[in-house]
């Protein structure tokens, strides 16, 4: 027999570096680039590296062993080919039911072991097989926040205020109902949020529409790398007529602050929101100033610009109650952004004429504090401590998530309940406001990083490994 014959009949057995499933091909198709059947991740062949190889059954062969002495436990699994018949004298391998042809261009040569066979003479079987794994190794995605998840519930204040709100959102806005939702549930539990997301996706716009159905005042921070920390809080100046100085207000004395790009300004700038994001109030010269509730901050942050760009620190990133990812829109949805904002008309003239407030600050503030009697189940508390304490343990994790996080979780999932018209929380109110609460207070390891994983992945993996209660 040739060495071409004998080395396609020699697996080679490794794993896909994406999903871990365990992977056989032959020899003959070393470097070859193909698809994994689990993940659909690119995986490379690999070549033999030691004398010997396993074959289908697990048996080691030699790479230079001819095909009688294949094993009658490698026939019957259909994993090579068949020795040559020796009652007709016909020189070549038929083969077995199982194997598979020669893949197409642009398709993997692996194949479960219930395919049905194809056969194409003259040509030389791939690898046909994969181990199965346990278990599907890539988590099925956590329900996200949805818009539609609010309509099936009992009708309540807060629910009929959030639909109103709603509403005359969609007159401006189209989509991103992960940032819609996400923003009002922090705004009614007194939190923050961080938003990442690309240029041009309408931040601003959002920002503006809610300040004006909910009768707050908007403000906006460029951050850039020379801005300094008066320029946010506001500085003393000199009264020419009382000969005095006295104080002038920084932009972040309003309701709603977006603070575009905060990760282009080093970290003293960032320090300057701490104390205003958690005690809202501003201390200058040692006169305390209150900032008038409720106060929301909109952080945005580029995910594709690294130059020029300062990391966030841990102390800052967990002062958010949410970091929400926003992304491109549908195809749908961009059609109607194009039909609504393809005019020549300006956006402050239909802020005035298109939209109605349909709240007030006062309004907000009551609505907080109501949110804070939903009912919270011990089982239910128990449940977020567990999420929040595993997080520490994950060993994909290098540190893990703080108290506040579990307080984000508890707050956020009441006044979700509340916006569902109920005045008790559920499993999935937690679940669903669980990666928004986490994904900016866990910090990857090195080989997790290098292994391409990513924050909402790990955190999908262990939030299946935690037994949700039964109310």
């Amino acid at each position: 027999m040739s060495s071409g014959s004998a080395s396609s009949q020699v697996t080679v057995e490794f794993r896909c570096q994406k999903c871990g499933a365990k992977l056989r091909s032959g020899a003959s198709f070393a470097g070859q680039k193909t698809k994994c059947p689990q993940c659909s991740a690119e995986v490379v062949i690999p070549s033999p590296n030691s004398p010997t190889q396993q074959d289908g059954s697990g048996a080691e062969v030699s790479p230079n062993s001819s095909s009688l002495g294949q094993t009658a436990a490698e026939s019957s699994a259909g994993l090579v080919k068949s020795p040559p018949s020796a009652v007709d004298g016909n020189t070549q391998s038929e083969s077995v039911a199982n194997a598979t042809s020669q893949p197409p261009v642009g398709t993997s040569p692996f194949a479960q072991t219930n395919a049905p066979p194809v056969s194409q003479p003259g040509v030389n079987p791939p690898v046909v097989a994969h181990s199965p794994a346990p278990a599907d190794p890539k988590p099925a995605g956590t329900p996200k926040l949805s818009l539609d998840s609010v309509g099936a519930a009992h009708e309540s204040p807060t629910r009929e205020l959030v639909e109103r709100v709603m509403t005359e959102l969609r007159k401006l806005y189209v989509g991103q109902d992960e940032l819609v939702l996400g923003t009002l549930v922090a705004l009614f539990s007194s939190g923050h949020v961080l938003i990442e997301s690309f240029p041009g996706l309408g931040k601003t716009l959002f920002v503006r529409s809610l300040g004006k159905i909910l009768g707050c005042d908007f403000g906006r921070i460029q951050f850039t790398a020379d801005l300094m920390p008066s320029d946010v809080t506001g500085s003393p100046i000199f009264d020419m007529k009382t000969q005095e100085f006295r104080f002038r207000p920084g932009p972040v004395f309003t309701q709603l602050l977006l603070a575009d790009e905060i990760n282009r300004s080093p970290a003293k700038t960032h320090a300057a929101l701490l104390e205003i994001m958690q005690e809202y109030h501003v201390t200058v010269d040692g006169i305390t100033h209150e900032i008038s509730r409720p106060f929301l901050v909109l952080a945005t942050q580029n995910p594709i610009e690294s130059e020029g760009t300062y990391n966030l620190p841990e102390a800052q990133l967990d002062r958010f109650m949410f970091k929400l990812v926003a992304g491109y829109p549908s195809a749908v949805e961009e059609m109607n952004i194009l039909k609504m904002h393809g005019g020549q008309e300006e956006v402050d003239d239909r802020l005035e004429d298109e939209v109605e407030t349909v709240t007030s600050p006062e309004e907000i503030t009551q609505i907080t504090q109501d949110n804070g009697n939903v009912t919270v189940d011990e089982r239910l508390i128990d449940y977020i401590n567990t999420v929040v304490r595993r997080t520490r343990e994950w060993p994909q994790f290098h540190m893990g998530a703080s108290p506040r996080a579990g307080i984000a979780l508890m707050q956020g999932a009441r006044t979700l309940a509340s916006f569902r018209g109920r005045d008790y929380a559920v499993p999935d109110d937690i679940v669903e406001l669980a990666l928004p609460a986490l994904r900016h207070r866990v910090m990857l390891t090195a080989e997790a990083e290098v292994e391409g994983r990513t924050a909402d992945d790990l955190l999908t993996e262990l939030i299946r490994t935690v037994e949700v209660p039964r109310l």
